[in-house]
């Protein structure tokens, strides 16, 4: 896999920081797996000290940890992470909604309309990559269109932690489809400028997108737990 492009003319210790960073938050590097200063050092054929600048800088985030006589690894995200960032985009996702209701132009509506048809046909095709990337351009159009840049900086943070259950969750069929209907249940409230719809309906979508992110969650931290206690016996 590759890990970071170190022909970027930027300071070393960052590219190393932001590539592991990346590779983590997308699942390139999974749950439970050692980061080992040497390996990566021997692999991107770079001395130890920005492997270990960015491991700490990691952990100070939450995203590794030190597990006693094993070292560090990609820590998990928990079900009270996921339900502090849900309750948060709830209230700043129908922020941001309105605000982009409020905004938006006749062009900004043609645009949205021509997203919603391509997201629906992608779907019915089957064609999961596709609606994963129309969800992800549907968001993106609010808040491009609410005018609220700092907004959309602080949401796409903490969207980072939980988009990789996300996206499975968009390979259920059921729940697909029921994310493509509730998209367009919420252009319809902007197009009405239905604030108690929009509202309803940003509220429900998010909660069905994080009961399904919880079960993976839960499900992974299993995994997890399995795998330490196999690790352990065998240290034994």
């Amino acid at each position: 896999m590759k890990i970071i492009n170190l022909s970027q003319n930027r300071p070393l210790n960052d590219m190393v920081y932001e590539g592991l960073r990346k590779a983590i938050i997308q699942g390139v590097i999974p749950v439970g797996e050692r980061l080992n200063e040497k390996v990566l050092s021997d692999y991107m054929n770079i001395s130890r000290t920005p492997i270990r600048n960015a491991i700490k800088k990691l952990t100070e985030e939450d995203l590794v940890e030190y597990i006693p006589k094993y070292g560090v690894v990609v820590k998990r995200v928990t079900i009270e992470d996921a339900e502090e960032i849900y309750q948060i985009r709830i209230a700043l996702e129908t922020m941001a909604t309105i605000a982009a209701m409020e905004r938006m132009t006749p062009e900004n509506h043609r645009e949205m309309q021509e997203l919603l048809r391509d997201m629906q046909e992608k779907n019915d095709a089957g064609e999961v990559q596709q609606v994963i990337r129309y969800c992800t351009d549907f968001n993106a159009l609010i808040y491009r269109f609410s005018r609220m840049q700092r907004l959309e900086a602080v949401v796409g943070k903490m969207l980072e932690y939980v988009s990789r259950f996300r996206d499975i969750s968009l390979y259920d069929d059921q729940r697909r489809s029921l994310a493509v209907k509730e998209h367009g249940l919420i252009y319809r409230g902007m197009q009405t400028k239905d604030e108690e719809l929009i509202t309803l309906i940003v509220k429900e979508h998010l909660n069905h997108s994080k009961e399904f992110v919880m079960r993976e969650i839960i499900r992974s931290q299993e995994n997890m737990r399995d795998d330490l206690k196999d690790l352990y016996r065998r240290m034994e």
